[in-house]
């Protein structure tokens, strides 16, 4: 099995029968054929080998992005982009999208990122709460339900042909935080970097967005040269 069909085995076979405290649903396109079809293209085309590669950890899915396209950091007009495939979803784009889309361009365009690195998420199933996006750490009670998901997730990925020397977390704040716990308890990496996160550079710091993603080539550069 290659690197790709073991991340498509894994996430297809994803189901959505989570236990979720009252309030909130669950986010799951990978029902839909066409959902099915775009991420298997995906992964294909990017990751049909058995390369070893650094994991760079997101969230969960959002219900404009990934919640639609299944692949991480990506929206109906970036996964149309990187498959070469139309799609039929609306061409909403998505911010962090965006920003992951033009730091891999200066990392030097998809199929050289794909080659040393795999955008995933700590939590593979996003969430909603009144219709409106919901990280795994926003509700205790909801943490506490997705945990042993969390968990599972993280060993699954390492499966597909994750270093275990350094992961990085895609975002500085909770998430870097919720990560390093669940490290210290399972040791999943030596070590866990952070990165700031798409959303908040594209919300709050969009002037200093040439910085940022400079941030984010020298730093997994770094990586690179290092092997």
């Amino acid at each position: 099995m290659t690197f790709a069909d073991r991340v498509i085995d894994y996430t297809l076979g994803l189901t959505p029968n989570w236990k979720l405290p009252k309030g909130f649903d669950i986010l799951y396109p990978y029902d839909e054929a066409e959902c099915q079809s775009i991420f298997s293209t995906f992964y294909k085309k990017y990751y049909e080998d058995n390369h070893q590669r650094v994991i760079l950890l997101g969230i969960n899915p959002g219900r404009f992005g990934s919640g639609i396209t299944g692949v991480p950091f990506t929206d109906p007009s970036t996964i149309e982009k990187l498959t070469g495939v139309k799609n039929s979803y609306k061409k909403k784009t998505e911010l962090s999208s965006q920003f992951i889309m033009s730091m891999i361009e200066a990392m030097g365009g998809s199929t050289s990122f794909c080659n040393h690195f795999y955008i995933g998420a700590v939590c593979p199933l996003g969430f909603l709460k009144d219709n409106k996006n919901c990280n795994y750490y926003d509700d205790p009670k909801l943490y506490k339900a997705v945990k042993p998901h969390i968990i599972d997730a993280l060993k699954k990925q390492i499966g597909f042909g994750i270093s275990t020397d350094i992961a990085y977390s895609i975002g500085q704040g909770k998430n870097f935080k919720m990560l390093q716990e669940l490290n210290s308890q399972h040791h999943f990496f030596k070590r866990i970097e952070p990165l700031p996160h798409p959303r908040w550079v594209m919300q709050y710091q969009k002037r200093h967005l040439e910085s940022h993603i400079d941030t984010y080539v020298s730093t997994l550069s770094e990586y690179v040269h290092s092997r």
